[in-house]
Formats: C-alpha cells, structure tokens, sequence
C-alpha cells in the first residue's frame, strides 16, 4: 500500500501565525518552525506573545475563517486523493484546523490540542507524541505502507527521512541547503509528479 504523508501549513493552507501576526502587527508571531527548530522554543514564545497582548483563542480563530487554501491545493489533494491515500501530518491544533479542513473537502489530519481556559486564554498545548510526524511515518511503515512524505519546515525533517521516498515542497533555501540529498520543488505539479513516479516504482 502506498501513503502519502503532507504537512498542511506552508504546503496546503498558509502558515496561521504568520497570517495572525499580519492582522495583529505582531511581527514575532511571524516565526514559524521555518525558523526555529525547537516547535517547544517556538509555541512557548508564542503564547507568552498572546499573554501579553491579552490575545485570544477566539481572537486567532476569526483569522483562521477567513483564510482559504493556498491557490491550487484543493485541486492537488482531490487528485492525490484519487491515486493514493493521504494523511496530513501537522503540528497545527484541533481548536485551528477545522474552517481549513472544510475548505479542504476533509482529508484525514493528524494533529495536536491548544489548553483553552475559562477564559477563552490559550493556557498551553498538549503535543499528540513527541517528534509525532516521525513516529506516525514509522508506525505506518511498521504496517507494511510506503510512504511518501513532503514538507517545507524543520518539523518536517525526521517524517521525511523516515519515508521511502520524500520531497521539500516550497522550503526556504536555508533548510533546501541544510539537507540537499531530498527534491525540493515549488509546484503542486512538480509535487504530483514525484508521487506519481513513487507510486508506479
């Protein structure tokens, strides 16, 4: 059985916290895992940011329904989806994902949980397993699946090296020369192409 394994943000829809940032003018809440490779460095700099702005779970949601998938990737994934099975692997939250999955006709995500108080305040998060992108890879290579992986962030690394076979898909040229031996390509065509050939292999 042949699996593909995406990430979402940067690959399907756009990052959330860069698009928040935008609408808050918070220019450190636009560093993404692109930048910091240490997702817990990362989140706990993000929700220090939403606690001393007085920011809330609602406050980000408002954003996250007006954003729509990046231009072509519905019609990438329904057409990935018709050869092969699909599983998104994300470090996003349930509490996020949601407005993005309809807008994506519902593929199947794996991803985290936001700690959500009384007061509507995100209080933290829990982590589905850590280095989870990883070891659903493996878990699924332990069944028997090859799997194709592709992402453009840091947090993609392991999941990639883990899979048969994977792809960068338009990564910064930071982690594109950090790890040269993966394709790195900018196009959903470009991206179909290599799992078509992964397919047929």
């Amino acid at each position: 059985m042949k699996l593909v394994c995406l990430d979402l943000e940067g690959v399907l829809v756009p990052e959330i916290w860069i698009n928040f940032a935008n609408k808050t003018g918070i220019e450190e809440l636009c560093l993404t895992t692109r930048d910091i490779s240490d997702y817990d460095v990362l989140m706990n700099k993000r929700l220090g940011i939403l606690e001393e702005h007085n920011l809330k779970l609602s406050d980000i949601q408002e954003v996250i329904n007006q954003m729509e998938p990046m231009e072509g990737a519905l019609d990438f994934i329904e057409e990935l989806r018709s050869i092969c099975q699909v599983i998104i692997l994300s470090d996003t939250f349930e509490e996020f994902a949601a407005p993005l999955m309809r807008k994506l006709r519902w593929p199947t995500l794996f991803c985290n949980n936001l700690i959500i108080d009384q007061q509507d305040r995100v209080a933290g998060y829990t982590l589905r397993q850590q280095d989870g992108k990883r070891k659903a890879v493996e878990a699924f290579r332990s069944t028997g699946c090859d799997i194709f992986a592709a992402g453009d962030s840091y947090n993609d690394v392991t999941m990639i090296q883990k899979a048969d076979h994977g792809a960068f898909f338009r990564a910064p040229e930071n982690i594109k020369e950090e790890f040269p031996n993966y394709p790195a390509v900018k196009e959903y065509s470009e991206l179909l192409n290599l799992v078509k050939k992964f397919i047929k292999a």
